[in-house]
Formats: structure tokens, sequence, C-alpha cells
């Protein structure tokens, strides 16, 4: 027998992190559900920070680059991605997370949650709008290039172990895919 659960709302959810519920909890609302994050073990974090300095740097001004930060998504939906680029200036999320309107490209990366992040992650990100997604999958070498968002799938699925990859929102900037890759 399949019992039903319920679904909570952003506004829920926010509710319960103000309240204190879920302190010292590692989670993430997915599709209205309260969801445990892998664990991060060191290659997924030195990987993702360094993405993000890079980013950084590359993007100067014309970007903010979140790290491991809540974005909001309209399918009651709170995940936290590893790198969030998003429209500047940082203070016009002061009082509320990204929304897909603010976010030029979501990057997971993926160590132990591969399958998770091309998969369901990918389905809810493209369901939501976010234009282009990029997964950093650490045991392969290789960065999961996510364009065309239509329904709840990216027409456009790229695997790169290396070159350069030209964002949508900026057509000037050329990435260096081994930059993005761990042990770089």
């Amino acid at each position: 027998m399949i019992r039903p659960s319920t679904k909570w709302s952003v506004a829920d959810y926010h509710c319960m992190i103000t309240a204190g519920l879920l302190v010292d909890r590692q989670v993430e609302l997915l599709d209205g559900d309260i969801v445990d994050m892998a664990p991060e073990l060191p290659i997924h974090r030195a990987t993702y920070r360094r993405g993000a300095k890079y980013l950084e740097a590359l993007l100067g001004d014309r970007a903010v680059v979140f790290t491991a930060a809540p974005i909001t998504l309209p399918s009651n939906g709170e995940p936290q991605p590893d790198i969030a680029i998003v429209l500047p200036p940082e203070s016009r999320y002061d009082d509320r997370h990204p929304g897909p309107e603010d976010i030029y490209w979501l990057i997971e990366v993926s160590n132990s949650t591969l399958a998770f992040d091309l998969q369901e992650k990918a389905r809810l990100y493209a369901r939501d709008g976010i234009a282009e997604y990029w997964v950093v999958d650490v045991p392969n070498h290789q960065l999961w290039i996510h364009r065309q968002p239509e329904a709840s799938s990216y027409h456009e699925v790229l695997p790169l172990i290396s070159g350069q990859v030209v964002p949508l929102a900026f057509p000037d900037l050329e990435v260096r895919i081994e930059q993005l890759l761990p042990g770089r």
C-alpha cells in the first residue's frame, strides 16, 4: 500500500526554519518534499569553491555567484545548488532567494549523487524554466551541459571533458571546462 505524504509549500518550509525545526539538519525542499542532502566530501567542497572563485573572476560585476545557497522555485522547491550565477546586484536578495527570473545558470558538483543530479534535479530545473544547468561529474571528470528546457526535460544535454563552453546568458564569455573539474 502506498501512503500519501504531506507536501510542503515554500512558506511552510520557511516557517519550519524560523521556528528552529530544521536546525542542524542538512535538507532542501524539492517538489514539496523536505529531502536530506548528501554529506559532502572534501573533493566536492573544494571543486565548487574553486569553480565559484574562477567564475567570480571571469564574470566580475556582471553577475553574482552564490555557493551552496538556496534558490526558490515555483514548484514548491528550495534546492541549494552548489553554484548559482544570478542577476546583480547582490542586495536584491536581502529579503528573498533568487528565483528562475534571476538565474543565469546553475551548477551542481556531483560526486555521490550523479544519477539524482542528472535526472531528478534536471527534471525539476527544466520544469521551472532554468535556462541552463551544468553538472560537474567528479568521478568521470566531465561537465554535463543542459539547455533548452521544455516541460520536465532539457532538449540539449552535452557531456564535455575539455575545451570551452559559452554560457547562454553571456555569449561573449568562454568558460574553460578544465577550470571547473576537480584537481585543476
